[in-house]
């Protein structure tokens, strides 16, 4: 009993002191100054927080601006890679005895005449060449040692479409759609894979003459130049014939001639 007297008493005791502290004008104060210096923390946070978010709303838009620079250089690059199949096409050959081009995604960069060497000189150049018609001439030399002649159908093997001396046109031909050109002698069609330009007869000079020449293909519908009906030599066309032998018979023929056909890729 005694005990829970003097228990009772330190309780009053205790919370008398309470009231009192509560009461304590310095501890009001002390309080008030703790919160004050926890609203300077808040604020002091707060500025670091909002510093940090301009910085990176900073960083945000430098990123945002070289994303967007990035963007138009990519689009730049894809429409010029767009552009490189169609670039890299633009194989070209020349339509022997044609005006124009095949009408098969091809275009005429040029419509000339067949020339070439003459056909008894030694030393002269083998290639036949598809002269344009506007050349761009000289006078700075004064050397005669190499020539160019006009080319001409020089066998009655040509008739109807060519008479022995008719004159060659020919026409220089860029395809849009491939980049490889095949001449293949022999053969009137093209391999799988490969689209036709046109196809006709394998024609060279004559075996006689001492000019080399070279194989090359005649268009099938082949025609001739209106002002060029003189039978005056020059750079001169021949059929070519199979000759049996070193050649394997079958599947070739002795005495029969060869077609050609030129193909794109």
């Amino acid at each position: 009993m005694a005990f829970m007297i003097v228990f009772a008493l330190f309780m009053l005791q205790a919370n008398a002191e309470k009231r009192l502290l509560l009461n304590d004008p310095d501890v009001i104060l002390s309080q008030l100054h703790a919160l004050e210096r926890k609203i300077e923390d808040m604020n002091a946070w707060k500025g670091d927080i909002t510093a940090k978010y301009t910085d990176l709303s900073v960083k945000y838009n430098t990123l945002s601006v070289e994303y967007n620079t990035l963007s138009t250089q990519t689009n730049e690059m894809q429409a010029k890679i767009v552009k490189i199949p169609t670039q890299m096409t633009g194989g070209t050959f020349v339509r022997w005895g044609r005006k124009e081009c095949p009408g098969n995604n091809t275009e005429l960069i040029y419509s000339g005449f067949a020339g070439g060497s003459w056909w008894d000189h030694t030393g002269a150049a083998a290639e036949f060449v598809c002269l344009p018609p506007d050349p761009d001439l000289t006078t700075k030399y004064t050397s005669s040692g190499a020539f160019m002649y006009g080319a001409e159908y020089d066998s009655g093997d040509f008739l109807p479409r060519a008479d022995n001396g008719d004159d060659l046109p020919c026409s220089v031909c860029r395809s849009t759609v491939g980049s490889s050109v095949l001449m293949i002698p022999g053969k009137s069609s093209c391999y799988d894979g490969w689209t036709l330009q046109y196809h006709g007869d394998l024609v060279a000079g004559h075996y006689t003459h001492k000019a080399a020449t070279q194989y090359i293909c005649l268009d099938e519908h082949s025609e001739t130049l209106r002002a060029g009906y003189h039978n005056e030599d020059g750079k001169l066309f021949h059929p070519v014939k199979a000759v049996c032998g070193a050649l394997a018979c079958p599947p070739y023929h002795n005495d029969r001639y060869l077609s050609c056909v030129v193909c794109i890729k």
